[in-house]
């Protein structure tokens, strides 16, 4: 097996994973911030063995290493909290759908702190996801996503949208250090800033629970991260992009096969436009150059 076979079949695989986290925060019934403490206890003690086996904790550490992926790591944090929290209130796959408006916000932040040039392309698709968010908010939602509850949930997707991309930026200035090293320390992060809200007195009883939440940190967050970074390592960017785009279509096709939660048109047409967009964008799709004018 090639290298770019086998780093498609990494990346389908992370985001087939990924796909399905929704459905799993969901089944788990288990309040966020518990949830998300266990999912950074089981997923750092994954990534903590993957770093140590592959050498990554001998002379890599440094104070400005660890300032700076903690920095990253706050701002995953709150983007874990806000992305879990819209589950429930605009749905899994409005939630999902307006989360991918991040490569926009991260267009915007690149351009803020990184002096990234911003182009007509760039906008015009920028202008489509925006759209697409709009028509998404002012839909009519099912009976259980409605009120100020839907809205809260389509504008906690957005957060988190946000808190990601701002989390991607931070961890740019840390492009020469391990991205697995940097995972495990934003991991960190997560169990110190969790810890003292998490129901650590109320321990889970029943082994389902367990194996949820074991499952949130060993699968969705360990494995998904080594196969994410094994795959980009071994990808063009181009194609890293294309198969992004499982992530969003697996999410709403679980939402309707487990939950059976259909979109509204107007729902439809808004997520279709965001994931255009946010294709556009990934993949550098341009405008249509007009032809040269015709002599007279």
């Amino acid at each position: 097996m090639n290298s770019n076979t086998r780093g498609t079949l990494e990346m389908s695989a992370a985001m087939v994973i990924s796909g399905t986290i929704g459905w799993a925060v969901v089944q788990s019934a288990q309040p966020i911030v518990d949830l998300l403490f266990w999912r950074c206890i089981f997923g750092a003690a994954t990534l903590l063995v993957v770093c140590a086996a592959l050498g990554m904790l001998r002379g890599t550490l440094s104070l400005r290493l660890i300032g700076i992926a903690a920095l990253g790591g706050a701002a995953l944090v709150l983007n874990w909290v806000l992305i879990f929290a819209s589950f429930s209130r605009a749905s899994i796959s409005i939630a999902t759908a307006v989360y991918n408006t991040q490569p926009f916000m991260l267009v915007a932040l690149g351009a803020l702190f990184c002096s990234e040039r911003l182009t007509a392309t760039k906008f015009m698709w920028l202008a489509v996801a925006f759209g697409g968010v709009l028509l998404i908010a002012q839909a009519q939602p099912d009976a259980r996503y409605s009120g100020a509850g839907y809205a809260a949930g389509v504008l906690m997707a957005l957060g988190a949208a946000f808190f990601y991309a701002l989390a991607a930026i931070i961890t740019k200035k840390l492009s020469a250090a391990p991205p697995h090293l940097i995972a495990l320390i934003q991991l960190c992060v997560g169990i110190l800033v969790f810890a003292p809200f998490a129901r650590l007195s109320h321990l889970p009883s029943d082994p389902g629970t367990w194996t949820a939440l074991v499952a949130m940190g060993v699968v969705y967050t360990g494995l998904v991260y080594v196969l994410l970074y094994g795959a980009i390592q071994k990808l063009p960017t181009h194609l890293t992009a294309a198969l992004s785009f499982i992530f969003p279509v697996v999410a709403i096709g679980i939402d309707f096969l487990v939950f059976g939660h259909r979109l509204h048109p107007m729902q439809f047409v808004g997520a279709a436009a965001i994931l255009i967009a946010a294709a556009g964008m990934n993949l550098g799709w341009s405008l249509p150059r007009s032809k040269a004018p015709l002599p007279l």
